[in-house]
């Protein structure tokens, strides 16, 4: 798993992107979204195990 900052200077315009694609939106239909994104990612991604150790990473407060 991959912990060096991959987006940099970057990070604060994708998390700019992201609140900016909530905005407007039910919670319903945000947690839509971030379902649709994370099958996008994943399918990204492409690597089951990979996917795996990520969302057990995730589940665990991101603990490693």
């Amino acid at each position: 798993m991959d912990l060096q900052d991959n987006l940099g200077a970057d990070g604060d315009s994708f998390y700019a992107a992201l609140m900016a694609a909530h905005e407007g939106l039910t919670e319903g239909q945000s947690h839509a979204l971030n379902a649709r994104l994370i099958l996008i990612l994943a399918n990204e991604i492409g690597d089951l195990d990979r996917l795996e150790t990520l969302i057990s990473a995730a589940r665990d407060d991101g603990k490693i």
